[in-house]
């Protein structure tokens, strides 16, 4: 008799093969891999699929778009999004996931924690550390990742609407989550050295477009807060 699936998770893919067989093989048990394909040109389509994973394709480039077209294809009571670059084990999705499993959280961040000086760029560190302080600033929340893992319960994620369909959709579900009252919680993840290059962190050009978005999205908060209906 099989374990039913309590917890999918999204992985949007971009030219990741020769991550996958490994990520795909630490999901624990009960944990289903969606795979997004957003127009990889390697075969990353089939050799997810080749390991057992949901492969949807999403044509319309972007993070956003991507993570946001697993999120629809989810079943699960529990929705988890990680990277599938090997940069974060899927092995230490139960860190995000068992809090809201729980009933303690209603979303869970993965605060990185690299396991090498070389892990994480200082451009994209530098960043991170920008994004979190003007995040504080908007909204009180006093976070210092904007992590690639993190879980929700998936009916509650859907009804939040996310719009964003670019870098900035990680900030958007949390920006939208705490506009609604959830509770909001980080853990520590391990973040290693990815496998191959970086769409976003990894060049300045992605780092700067990430800024951007994820600026956006902050002057909008700062003006509903000071400007509420």
């Amino acid at each position: 008799m099989t374990t039913p699936d309590l917890v999918d998770v999204v992985f949007p893919c971009l030219n990741e093969e020769g991550a996958l067989p490994w990520v795909l093989s630490r999901l624990p048990e009960g944990y289903r891999a969606i795979v997004v394909d957003n127009g990889s040109t390697d075969r990353s389509a089939a050799v997810a699929r080749e390991h057992g994973a949901l492969v949807i394709t999403e044509l319309r480039r972007g993070f956003g778009s991507a993570a946001h077209a697993g999120l629809s294809a989810a079943t699960a009571p529990i929705v988890a999004f990680c990277d599938a670059d090997a940069s974060m084990d899927p092995a230490d999705l139960p860190k995000v996931v068992d809090p809201v499993r729980a009933g303690t959280s209603d979303l869970v961040l993965g605060r990185r924690r690299p396991t090498t000086r070389g892990a994480w760029p200082i451009h994209a560190r530098v960043a991170n550390r920008a994004l979190a302080i003007l995040m504080r600033r908007a909204t009180g929340l006093k976070f210092s990742d904007l992590g690639p893992m993190r879980a929700a319960n998936r009916e509650k994620t859907v009804a939040l609407d996310l719009q964003d369909r670019r870098s900035g959709y990680p900030l958007e579900l949390v920006l939208r989550a705490h506009n609604a009252g959830w509770r909001i919680t980080e853990v520590d993840t391990p973040y290693s050295p990815r496998v191959g290059r970086s769409k976003v962190t990894g060049t300045l050009k992605g780092t700067v477009v990430a800024i951007k978005d994820m600026s956006r999205l902050l002057a909008a908060q700062r003006t509903a807060t000071n400007n509420p209906s």
